[in-house]
């Protein structure tokens, strides 16, 4: 059986360090800046065989009013009333400070058994540090090197005694006949993205029903993507919360960076990506940058409209949207779009079927025999054009691939075709077959002669 483990401490003592380490990924963003991480994430994670889940959470902060540190403080109580056992870090380096002391005594206090943990152990300097950590009355202390690896059988051999039983296994016969296991839905994975403050914690929470992620008003607060595994109507959802995305020329910060190469490759792995923007500024021009690099990678684009609860004339706002996405964003006509208000929960039903809709189609398959029927009609009414006196000629259609939809055109001549004429295709295909808002993508390719061979 799996159980968590989460990893406390004060800001700074290598938590997001460990974190990565037992995840095997550099999820987490690290940075010697204090306060990097500010919301808990979780990761499966595998160490001598043991099998568990991983709690990162920002560092603790003696901090009890509406604060940016008290909100971050009462995330990390949330992760903690979740774990099974928790790991306190204390800096062997830095040695025990009074807030160790401070939140030790606090620990102790909780029902959740507390193993002390003395990172940055290798070599010498570390050594007072480790010996000072006796004074916080939680145990041995644990020595390792989150960064080097050091000190993981020592973990284990902490973690053995709250790893639950495995449950024992009923003899069975036979396997059952058919692929159930085959047979349940692949979790959608759904990225919410946009620029700083426009709502995206806000909407994550509302999604599903509990504050799972810190928001506030201030701009820029959220910095790893954090996800989180949803079910809505039967579908496991893999929902992931990211830093908002300023103009590159804006983006001078380190951490901002590292943020924004975390969003970037959040959007890389995302099925169904949510462009949120807020509605006193629809579709700028940052907010099509974004849409265009969704667009690029492939993924399924679904433009929600937040805080519209607010807008005083939706009618000219709406026609705006319309107007915009013409001009701008021809290359995936019919993009879905919602009209939301995440903080009065209105319409995140409507946003969740469009999501589920996108992604359908970013799925859907299309048979040979119906593309090169299509395709016959199409070409017969408006022909490809002439390139020196000669019909640039496409024999055959195929997709290749799904996720994006991806088709393969087999032409005689597929260096002369114009990017006019395969753009006319794009939306005859997208009309024909009803694949509005995704991004559809063609791959020419020169036919073989037949008779090349015997030609002198």
């Amino acid at each position: 059986m799996s159980f968590t483990v989460a990893i406390v401490g004060r800001p700074n003592v290598g938590k997001s360090t460990l974190f990565n380490r037992l995840a095997g990924k550099k999820l987490a963003l690290v940075d010697d800046t204090p306060g990097v991480t500010r919301d808990w994430r979780a990761a499966p994670a595998r160490l001598a065989g043991i099998e568990f889940t991983v709690v990162d959470t920002a560092g603790l902060e003696e901090a009890f009013d509406d604060s940016l540190e008290a909100r971050m403080r009462r995330q990390t109580e949330q992760a903690l009333a979740r774990a099974d056992v928790a790991l306190l870090l204390v800096d062997a380096r830095s040695g025990v400070t009074p807030m160790d002391h401070h939140f030790a005594d606090w620990l102790r206090k909780q029902p959740t058994p507390v193993i002390l943990v003395a990172n940055k152990c290798e070599g010498k300097p570390g050594l007072p540090g480790l010996l000072e950590a006796y004074e916080l009355g939680l145990g041995d202390p644990v020595p390792l090197s989150a960064e080097h690896g050091e000190g993981m059988a020592d973990l284990v051999e902490a973690l053995l005694p709250y790893i639950p039983p495995e449950p024992e296994k009923e003899f069975v016969d036979e396997a059952p006949e058919g692929p159930e296991a085959d047979d349940r839905p692949k979790a959608l994975q759904l990225a919410i993205v946009g620029r700083p403050n426009v709502g995206k914690s806000t909407l994550l929470n509302s999604l599903i029903g509990e504050e799972r992620v810190l928001t506030g008003p201030e701009a820029g607060m959220t910095r790893d993507a954090i996800a989180v595994e949803w079910m809505w109507r039967d579908q496991p959802v893999r929902l992931v919360d990211t830093a908002g995305l300023r103009r590159r020329a804006r983006v001078d910060d380190k951490l901002e960076k590292l943020a924004v190469a975390d969003t970037l490759r959040v959007i890389r792995m995302a099925h169904v990506v949510v462009l949120l923007m807020d509605a006193e500024a629809i579709l700028d021009k940052q907010d099509l940058t974004i849409a265009r690099m969704v667009i690029d990678e492939g993924r399924a684009l679904v433009i929600a409209v937040n805080k519209w609860d607010s807008v005083p004339d939706r009618q000219a706002a709406q026609q705006q949207l319309q107007d915009r996405l013409e001009a701008s964003l021809a290359q995936v006509r019919g993009v879905a779009t919602v009209t939301i208000s995440a903080l009065k929960h209105q319409k995140l039903d409507d946003l969740l079927d469009a999501c589920l809709g996108a992604y359908d189609v970013w799925n859907r398959r299309v048979s040979t025999s119906q593309l090169n029927r299509w395709l016959e009609e199409v070409t017969s009414h408006h022909p490809p054009p002439l390139v020196d006196g000669r019909r640039v000629k496409i024999r055959f259609m195929t997709q290749v691939k799904a996720r994006p939809p991806t088709f393969a055109l087999w032409v005689n001549k597929p260096l002369d075709l114009p990017e006019t004429y395969l753009r006319y295709l794009m939306q005859g295909l997208r009309d024909a077959f009803e694949m509005p808002g995704v991004p559809i993508r063609f791959l020419t390719r020169k036919g073989k002669n037949p008779y090349a061979d015997d030609e002198r």
